[in-house]
Formats: structure tokens, C-alpha cells, sequence
């Protein structure tokens, strides 16, 4: 039987309109930036160090979900909502360093040639499109799971999960093969 938290359960309604809102908004605010003609100038170079730190947090990322799969089908939920929660924390952190890099540096153009290049961009794309979707699954799924609604995180679960993992792995692997062009 779930157990329920009565003040959040009273304040869905608020909760749901707050993860709507921020799916909508974020993607928008990337969009923007990554489109914008002009840079925000930080007057520093260390923005040119994030996308490496963004795949150190997307590789660690992939892990906890990976681990979090493992406690939950072996039902150490305990175990399984700590993992989930660093999943959690690190997509937020990545979110905030992907935000401040894109918004100050030109986006770098793959180099590479031939077939790999139509791997590239069809990881890209991909990778781009679930990314953008990703955050209203996701955020429900964790709202679910926070407030032990577990029917209802089951359920949501079954979308977000995979189109998180989708969404962490390949953001690593999109990495490595445009890392040999990054000009800083």
C-alpha cells in the first residue's frame, strides 16, 4: 500500500503546473541561447573547460541510473530513490553548466567526414529532440517516486527512464566524437 505525504499530495495540483512550466521554459531558454547571434560575454576562459566537466557529470549520470535500475529490480528502493536523487542532482548541475557554456560560446561544427558524420548527427539529433522532451517525464517520474505514488511513478517511469538514459549516453558519446574539434 503507498504511503502518502498529505501536504504534497495537496499541493499537486501546484506541483504539476511548477513541471509543466519549467519542461516548457528550459528547452526554450537552450534554444535561445544556443540560437542567439550574440555571446554573453563571462570575461573568462574557463567556460571552455564545461563541456568536459558535462561529460564527466553525464558519464556519472548514466551510471547512477544504471545502478538505480539494479537496486530497484532488486528491490532496495532505499538504495534505488539515493541513486535516483544523485541522477536527480546531477542533471540539474549539468543543466545550469550547459546553460552558462552555451550561453557564452560559439557552438563548435563537427569536423569529421563520410559516414561517421551522418552517425554524428543522427546521434545528435536524436540525443537534441529526446533532450528537450525529456525534462516533463522525468520530473514527474521524480515527483511520483519523492512522494512514494508508486503506481503513478510505475507508470511514467516506463517513458522516462529510457529517454533519460537515452538522453545521458549519448550526450557522452556526442562528446567524444566533437571533443577533437573543440578549438579551447
Amino acid at each position: 500500500m503507498e504511503k502518502t505525504n498529505t501536504s504534497l499530495l495537496q499541493n499537486e495540483a501546484k506541483v504539476k503546473n511548477w513541471i509543466i512550466a519549467i519542461s516548457v521554459i528550459i528547452p526554450l531558454a537552450v534554444a535561445v541561447l544556443l540560437f542567439m547571434p550574440a555571446k554573453i560575454d563571462v570575461g573568462a576562459e574557463w567556460v571552455y573547460f564545461l563541456p568536459h566537466l558535462n561529460a564527466v557529470i553525464n558519464t556519472a549520470a548514466s551510471l547512477a541510473l544504471l545502478l538505480a535500475l539494479y537496486f530497484v529490480k532488486n528491490k532496495m528502493y532505499s538504495y534505488h530513490g539515493a541513486t535516483m536523487t544523485v541522477a536527480f542532482t546531477l542533471g540539474a548541475i549539468f543543466l545550469v553548466s550547459y546553460v552558462i557554456y552555451h550561453g557564452a560560446a560559439e557552438s563548435t561544427p563537427f569536423g569529421g567526414q563520410g559516414w561517421i558524420r551522418s552517425v554524428y548527427y543522427f546521434l545528435l539529433i536524436t540525443h537534441i529532440v529526446f533532450a528537450a522532451v525529456a525534462l516533463f517525464p522525468i520530473l514527474f517520474a521524480y515527483y511520483y517516486g519523492y512522494t512514494d505514488q508508486r503506481t503513478k511513478h510505475r507508470k511514467v517511469v516506463k517513458f522516462a527512464y529510457p529517454i533519460w538514459l537515452y538522453v545521458s549516453v549519448t550526450g557522452v558519446i556526442v562528446y567524444f566524437m566533437i571533443s577533437p574539434y573543440y578549438v579551447h
